[in-house]
């Protein structure tokens, strides 16, 4: 099997802040692989936060080349010394591949129904309480609203977008932002405003107040949530699970977490990392587990590549089996 891996930047629309930072572009890495005049190929975004870059990403792929070349199965990949974004862009693109060559689509190897069309949330970055109302305001009919919080001032921006747009439902992330201080008293204004759902409130490393809380509205675990491994310790202080393809380490793991989260009673997030259609595409076939989709990265980029997934407002079709799958 050929193998080729590249970095490649798509420029945001705009500034994207959280409560960790900014950036004005999406960084991915893309796997691809080349076998019997067939190619699969799967993007993939190391997360510094969970200690990744695109560097050393790219560096531990181009030192596995030669065991890359040689697999015959998605399952061995978790067996290489691999960052997870890695093998998050291996495993998409083996299932790539792996499609191209039968002539079988990803969801019928993988046992699910066939895909309809999806809403994904639609996120609005933070900023100032004015600057979110205006954004907010230009997105107040689209259906899910993501609203990320995390920083001084949370309330104001609440009650901001909130009367921006009156009729969207909203979901919060706050990207790991509020403290055991002040969470039940950004719950309780959550709940007031119609959260329906807040991401990962807590640091992953200090999350013990949301056992001993009442939680007026569900919780999500994002940077605390991971493999199918993370879901007993989330047990009790969460409500539902953030899967992401770039933590999970793939669709294969992905499709693993998400039905033993199920079997579990978890409520299910499927969401994404800044990048383009080829990253949400597989992503996508997730959306039977989820009772929420957040795969808006495309939506956020200045352009996406071609072919691309389309986008009616928050309307997410399927995507066409010349992107992925």
């Amino acid at each position: 099997m050929e193998v080729e891996f590249r970095h490649e930047t798509w420029p945001i629309t705009g500034t994207f802040t959280i409560s960790r930072g900014s950036k004005t572009q999406a960084d991915v890495v893309v796997a691809i692989l080349k076998r019997n005049g067939h190619q699969g190929w799967g993007e993939a975004v190391p997360y510094p936060r969970y200690g990744e870059t695109v560097a050393e990403t790219l560096a531990a792929l181009q030192a596995q080349t030669s065991a890359i070349a040689k697999l015959t199965s998605r399952d061995e990949i978790a067996k290489l010394d691999l960052p997870f974004a890695a093998r998050n862009a291996l495993d998409c693109a083996l299932w790539d591949l792996e499609c191209k060559e039968s002539g079988t689509p990803a969801w019928a190897s993988a046992g699910l129904p066939a895909p309809q069309a999806i809403t994904t949330a639609f996120t609005i970055s933070l900023d100032t309480p004015v600057a979110m109302a205006k954004a907010a305001s230009a997105a107040a009919e689209r259906p899910l609203l993501k609203v990320k919080l995390g920083r001084d001032g949370d309330r104001e921006r609440l009650e901001a977008v909130r009367k921006a747009a009156p009729r969207a439902r909203l979901i919060i992330d706050a990207n790991e932002g509020w403290t055991s201080a002040n969470l039940e008293e950004m719950l309780s204004l959550c709940a007031k405003h119609g959260v329906e759902l807040v991401e990962q409130p807590l640091p992953a490393s200090g999350d013990e107040a949301l056992s001993s809380i009442k939680r007026p509205i569900l919780v999500c675990a994002d940077e605390s949530a991971h493999g199918p491994e993370s879901l007993e310790g989330l047990t009790g202080k969460y409500d539902a699970i953030n899967i992401k393809l770039d933590k999970t380490g793939g669709l294969t793991p992905a499709l693993a977490l998400a039905k033993a989260a199920q079997a579990q009673n978890f409520k299910i997030m499927v969401g994404c990392m800044l990048a383009t259609s080829l990253a949400m595409a597989p992503a996508f076939f997730l959306a039977p587990f989820a009772d929420y989709i957040d795969l808006d990265g495309p939506l956020i980029l200045m352009r996406d590549r071609e072919p691309a997934i389309t986008y009616a407002g928050s309307l997410m079709q399927p995507p066409p089996p010349a992107l992925w799958g």
